[in-house]
């Protein structure tokens, strides 16, 4: 059997920027993608269904499969949702009050479901609650459970590797993956576990609570604090100051400043002493700018900082405030605060944005990627041009 992910306009706009360069299901909650929690709990493989302009690089490979799974790709999975995927038998669904969440089916009902949908199947009404996600904020707000299961899940028979006798251990929750090096650091994991992945690094003098993930191949530079419910994604490097934030992967916050109550993209970078608030000075409710309205959204929550999509950059000491959202690929420099929405492809800061040059941000992309060994094809750039054409109405408002 394999899995099958299903994009849906809807939802995908919801969570916007985030999911302009990807489909829901590679966002990253806890320690592993929603693809990927999937795909280990039910030991199969996954491909998508998703955006035209996504699936060069996100395509739908059915391989030599005769059965399939269909999953929501906004829906974390738990014990009660893998038991309902184990009992579906071919042919039958599950759905909720937004439409379908799981439904296994072979290939002649696959190419019914692309006409009809939902349709021509036996489909059961779910009723217990579960975690999917709608906005951005998702992400940060149960990335702690997240990580939790996560841990369990990934950790369940296996023995850490030994870390070093210079650090100081709080507590049993702690798990390091092979090649993982941390010296004279505290690792406090009495309120949730602490998750080292694979060829990480922990510098001197870091002070880490748990619940937090470091992905494979990521850093924490000297002195960091990380306070709890902190997830950063693989090959990326952090110093300052983090409290309940995701990083997505592949991304630089090298210095001190703070992050909290925050979500950034892949392939971002923070300059040094950046900094964003996550509380008004009036403690009153925050809104942000939502994608789907273009207008701003009440959230009903009091701590809400950053959402930063990918390729975003700011330079040494921004200030971003409370409830902020810079779209994919703007460029952020100068004095003063820059507006609680930044465009995609923006260029420019408190004075003004004018329209980043495509060009030039692919070039910059280019080196970004060389940096850490990977390639920016033309899959990626076809990606990033069609974001840019789609996202131009929005810099002439």
């Amino acid at each position: 059997m394999r899995i099958i992910f299903v994009d849906n306009a809807g939802w995908r706009q919801k969570l916007l920027p985030l999911t302009f360069i990807r489909p829901v299901s590679a966002l990253r909650i806890g320690i592993l993608t929603i693809e990927e929690k999937w795909s280990k709990q039910l030991n199969c493989s996954f491909t998508h269904i998703t955006e035209d302009y996504l699936s060069a690089k996100f395509p739908l490979d059915l391989g030599l499969e005769t059965e399939f799974l269909l999953i929501r790709g906004n829906i974390c999975p738990d014990d009660q949702l893998i038991d309902e995927a184990a009992q579906l038998k071919t042919g039958e669904a599950l759905a909720d009050a937004v439409g379908m969440m799981l439904l296994k089916t072979d290939r002649a009902g696959l190419e019914e479901f692309q006409k009809k949908g939902l349709g021509p199947f036996p489909t059961k009404n779910y009723q217990r609650p579960f975690l999917q996600l709608v906005f951005p904020e998702d992400l940060f707000l149960n990335n702690e459970r997240e990580i939790q299961m996560d841990f369990d899940l990934i950790t369940k028979g296996r023995t850490s590797a030994k870390l070093s006798g210079t650090n100081q251990f709080l507590g049993e929750q702690i798990f390091a993956e092979e090649g993982v090096t941390a010296e004279c650091s505290i690792f406090n994991s009495l309120n949730g576990p602490i998750y080292l992945g694979k060829n990480s690094e922990v510098w001197e003098n870091c002070a880490i609570r748990g619940a937090f993930a470091l992905c494979e191949g990521s850093e924490v530079k000297m002195g960091a604090r990380i306070y709890s419910n902190v997830t950063i994604g693989p090959k990326s490097r952090v110093g300052g100051e983090m409290n309940t934030c995701v990083i997505l992967g592949y991304s630089s916050k090298g210095h001190d400043g703070y992050l909290g109550s925050s979500v950034m993209g892949e392939w971002c970078n923070w300059g040094a002493d950046t900094n964003n608030s996550n509380l008004k000075n009036n403690y009153k409710k925050v809104k942000v700018y939502d994608y789907q309205s273009s207008s701003y959204r009440k959230t009903d929550l009091q701590f809400y900082g950053l959402i930063m999509g990918d390729h975003a950059k700011c330079a040494i000491n921004t200030a971003f405030n409370t409830g902020t959202v810079v779209g994919v690929g703007a460029s952020i420099f100068g004095a003063g605060f820059p507006p609680t929405y930044v465009p995609d492809f923006s260029w420019g800061g408190a004075g003004g944005f004018e329209e980043y040059n495509l060009e030039r941000m692919l070039e910059t992309a280019a080196l970004v990627y060389e940096r850490r060994n990977r390639i920016f094809d033309d899959q990626d750039k076809a990606i990033l041009k069609h974001v840019f054409d789609l996202t131009s109405i929005k810099r002439q408002s």
